[in-house]
């Protein structure tokens, strides 16, 4: 997967199309990420016990890798990520200004 934990990323797709925020976790069996302040939904709890109230929760799930597109740090611009390889090693670099990741 080309995204990994603490990227910044925009969405490009949704209905949260255009936020940016970090990515907390990446789960690479489903090819999905989950991201900070982005694809919020309410849930409703309903008491368990007689003491615990009902409350509506907010909780964060997760979006598709190929809804979003990274942000590169040095040019700050969503781009595609491409991998080169530097003395055996397999780094990530941005698409559009060549600089490694």
């Amino acid at each position: 997967m080309k995204l990994k934990k603490g990227d910044e990323i925009k969405v490009t797709r949704g209905k949260d199309r255009g936020k940016t925020g970090k990515v907390e976790e990446v789960l690479p069996k489903d090819n999905k990420i989950l991201v900070t302040g982005v694809n919020q939904y309410k849930r409703h709890l309903k008491a368990r016990s007689q003491g615990q109230k009902s409350e509506i929760v907010t909780i964060t799930k997760p979006l598709p890798v190929s809804n979003v597109q990274l942000v590169c740090p040095k040019c700050h611009l969503p781009t595609r990520v491409k991998f080169s390889l530097q003395n055996d090693n397999k780094l990530r670099a941005c698409k559009k200004c060549d600089q490694i990741i």
